[in-house]
């Protein structure tokens, strides 16, 4: 059964996502980031080239002929055959073959937009009974 992460407070949904990304390397356990938001993963993308500003995180489109080389995965739809380790959810919603997953990583900023939607997927995970790790991470990771 998946393990179920909640950060949460954090000022910057995307900048929060890089930063957990950066502390959590996936070299060999790969990760997906599902994205399903152009926008967003646009901002994502731009982001992971330049954060954090020392390194560089390898990371490509679902659709690209890399994908199966990279260990960090933008992806606007979830694939259970072809699951990761992790996925980190920077959706509103709850992802499609979640279970499939190891750990289930949710980003959750103070915007209401994101914040509320993510109380409703924190409600579904503990009534199925999912182990739930909750941090604040408006200080940082």
């Amino acid at each position: 059964m998946a393990r179920v992460f909640f950060y949460h407070g954090a000022p910057d949904r995307i900048q929060a996502a890089c930063a957990w990304i950066a502390d959590h390397p996936a070299p060999e356990a790969k990760l997906l980031v599902y994205v399903p938001d152009p926008q967003l993963a646009d901002r994502l993308d731009r982001q992971l080239w330049i954060q954090p500003p020392n390194g560089f995180l390898p990371h490509c489109r679902a659709g690209s002929p890399l994908a199966d080389e990279t260990p960090i995965i933008l992806a606007d739809w979830i694939d259970p055959a072809r699951a990761t380790p992790r996925l980190l959810n920077l959706s509103d919603e709850i992802p499609t073959g979640f279970a499939s997953f190891d750990e289930l990583v949710e980003i959750i900023s103070t915007d209401d937009s994101v914040r509320l939607p993510a109380r409703e997927r924190f409600k579904f995970y503990r009534e199925r009974g999912y182990d739930l790790i909750n941090k604040d991470v408006s200080g940082g990771f």
